[in-house]
């Protein structure tokens, strides 16, 4: 006897082994318990995701010798005949080859004369939108008021092409695709019945590759049983595949880290040796830091049985959620720009080394989701900043920088245990942030600062931790030339991160916005013509309308 692939020889034959369409069978079943039938239904969805199996099924429920029910014995010539194929009944048509009008009208004419064997005699029109216009148009009053004893049937996987006039006339169902857990199960089942020895791993990833589809996926399994001479072992599927073995995408995670950029490039050479796609490595590296970014966020949404679930774990500590996020941005800009790189190694090399040293130099959120959560502030410059997670300790120290010419701003790293800056009331900030030439992220970031020192060569400001991303340059650098021309002399401006002590002008300004925002408040509430309005009306103030004057 011929071998029968998986995908016929598992396909269900009632609507309890149908798996992942539940919404579906709920509706079809209560439907055909009450005898509630409808004279034309229209399933929709993707590739393999049941729509002529259901039909098929259907035309079991309505022709079954048992009566018309939503549990067909399956036993019956009717039951038997149509999961052969042989019902004389059931006309399967496809409309991708049967596009014309005269086919279409040659088809309705037959539908007319009563059904030989059945109950009903039962139409599927697969891929229904592939017919011409001229076709639908001869089959709108045969599907409006077919004769009693015809049903429609119709699957397509773009309904958007079937004329409105079709639609209205049919009970339309979509069909889900297949959830990868759901495919998982039922390729364990069938392998535990065909006795083939399996691994779950294996079956993730071929649910993974079959994309919804329970064919695609029964297909893909048949595939991998060939491969693995019998067994379905998750490094055959692998192989088959093409994809990428979780342990390159840890080792490049695990790398960066460390902050080694040579053990990155090893693994992207390994991956070029043995001719593993660039594009899933860096598909799969971004589904990856999805489930670390779900371990840092949900930590109960990883199972207990979870395989890699210490080594999840283990990343999701060593990285911020912000570097998460960054990194799988990355990622996917990655793998877009492949097709534009030189080569697909080269554009692969370049993402990791992306990962490795990009950095927006002044987003303090992005400079500091290199390091590991719990490790204590510090003071970071926008020139110095490096991609590692964990800081190393044979960095080199901060270079000091001549005072004589306007150098460029240097944020240094503040000793533990360090002094305090002396705080100088000589000058006035606020006056001189209102008297300095400034505008946009230039004037906010000096609005945000506080001064704490100004002496023949330096300008110290202190910055709050949260308001660092406003040291984006060139902002810094022209806050340091403005401060320059304001004192006359050549100085050198370095932050200190810290909590303001005293209010910046920003606190100030907010403050006295309040104010102002409370008494235009205090002045409608007191106001007469408002009063009398609000008792005589039951009107209301909308207080987000006030705005003061002045």
């Amino acid at each position: 006897m011929s071998y029968q692939v998986l995908a016929r020889k598992w396909r269900p034959r009632n609507f309890s082994t149908l798996v992942g369409q539940e919404h579906v069978v709920r509706a079809l079943t209560h439907a055909l318990s009450e005898q509630r039938l409808h004279h034309a239904y229209l399933f929709t969805g993707t590739r393999g995701v049941g729509k002529t199996t259901i039909a098929r099924i259907l035309a079991k429920s309505l022709n079954c010798e048992s009566g018309v029910t939503a549990t067909p014995c399956g036993t019956c010539s009717a039951c038997q005949e149509i999961d052969g194929g042989r019902f004389v009944d059931l006309l399967e048509v496809d409309a991708a080859t049967n596009t014309r009008v005269d086919e279409m009208r040659q088809l309705l004419e037959n539908a007319v004369y009563a059904p030989t064997r059945g109950r009903f005699k039962v139409y599927v029109i697969d891929e229904v939108h592939m017919l011409s216009n001229s076709a639908f148009n001869a089959m709108l009053k045969t599907l409006e008021e077919p004769p009693e004893h015809v049903k429609f049937i119709l699957a397509t996987t773009d309904p958007q092409k079937i004329p409105v006039t079709v639609l209205s006339r049919c009970l339309q169902f979509n069909l889900k695709q297949m959830p990868a857990a759901a495919i998982t199960n039922h390729l364990a089942h069938i392998l535990q019945a065909e006795e083939i020895s399996h691994d779950a791993p294996a079956l993730a990833l071929i649910a993974r590759s079959a994309a919804g589809s329970m064919r695609d996926a029964l297909s893909l399994l048949d595939q991998a049983i060939a491969h693995g001479a019998g067994k379905v072992e998750e490094g055959q599927v692998r192989a088959m595949l093409g994809t990428v073995d979780q342990d390159y995408l840890f080792a490049i995670l695990e790398a960066l880290a460390a902050g080694d950029a040579s053990a990155m490039l090893a693994v992207a050479a390994d991956l070029g040796v043995r001719s593993l796609s660039f594009a899933a490595a860096l598909q799969e590296l971004a589904t990856l830091l999805t489930r670390i970014q779900i371990a840092q966020c949900v930590p109960a949404a990883i199972d207990d049985d979870e395989p890699e679930r210490e080594r999840l774990l283990a990343i999701a500590a060593a990285f911020s959620p912000e570097f998460i996020q960054l990194a799988y941005q990355i990622a996917l800009v990655g793998r877009n720009e492949l097709s534009a790189a030189p080569d697909e190694y080269a554009g692969f090399v370049m993402t990791l080394l992306r990962l490795h040293a990009f950095r927006p130099s002044s987003v303090a959120d992005v400079v500091a989701a290199s390091r590991p959560r719990g490790a204590g502030a510090s003071t970071v410059s926008p020139a110095s900043a490096t991609p590692q997670p964990v800081p190393r300790p044979e960095s080199a120290p901060q270079a000091s920088v001549p005072s004589s010419p306007p150098a460029a701003p240097t944020v240094p790293r503040p000793e533990v245990g360090a002094a305090p800056a002396v705080d100088d009331r000589e000058h006035d900030w606020d006056a001189i942030v209102a008297a300095l030439p400034l505008s946009g992220l230039a004037r906010t970031l000096a609005q945000h600062c506080e001064l704490r020192r100004v002496d023949d060569g330096e300008c110290l400001l202190r910055l709050a931790p949260s308001q660092t991303h406003l040291q984006m340059k060139p902002a810094p650098e022209r806050l340091q030339q403005a401060l320059s021309d304001y004192f006359a002399r050549p100085l050198r401006l370095r932050f200190e991160l810290a909590a303001n002590e005293a209010d910046t002008p920003a606190a100030t300004a907010d403050r006295e916005r309040q104010i102002r925002q409370e008494r235009a408040e205090a002045a409608i509430a007191r106001d007469g013509f408002v009063r009398d309005v609000i008792e005589s009306l039951d009107a209301s103030v909308v207080e987000a309308s006030i705005k003061p004057i002045a």
